[in-house]
């Protein structure tokens, strides 16, 4: 399954990520994120996708979509929304469920990779 998650302003929020990038099973990684998200490291390969998150939701939707139209391979993603705010979160998954594409949110707990 391919991982797509959101890496939005405070590097806080991006362990959530980096941590779902080093315990998961992910055939293919998408991250989506500004110029400030480009600072992102992992030893792991990833996709970085820039996007402008200053954008009014519908346009910023309708970037999500143009810029993962093509880009993913199966019928559904593991969803990572732990950075962002409530508009980057609805813009990215109204975006990926008009592709159309399943969504699975994933989390790391101390539990390891879960699926919610």
């Amino acid at each position: 399954m391919e991982l797509i998650a959101l890496l939005s302003k405070g590097e806080g929020t991006w362990a959530q990520v980096s941590g779902l990038i080093k315990f998961g099973e992910w055939d293919r990684i998408i991250l989506l994120g500004d110029d400030f998200a480009k600072q992102f490291k992992h030893e792991k390969d990833f996709e970085f996708i820039k996007v402008g998150l200053n954008k009014k939701i519908k346009e910023l939707k309708d970037e999500f979509q143009n810029k993962l139209k093509g880009k993913i391979h199966g019928t559904e993603v593991a969803l990572s929304i732990a950075s962002g705010d409530g508009k980057e979160h609805m813009a990215l998954i109204s975006a990926l469920l008009n592709l159309p594409v399943g969504i699975r949110f994933a989390a790391l707990t101390k539990d390891g990779v879960i699926d919610l």
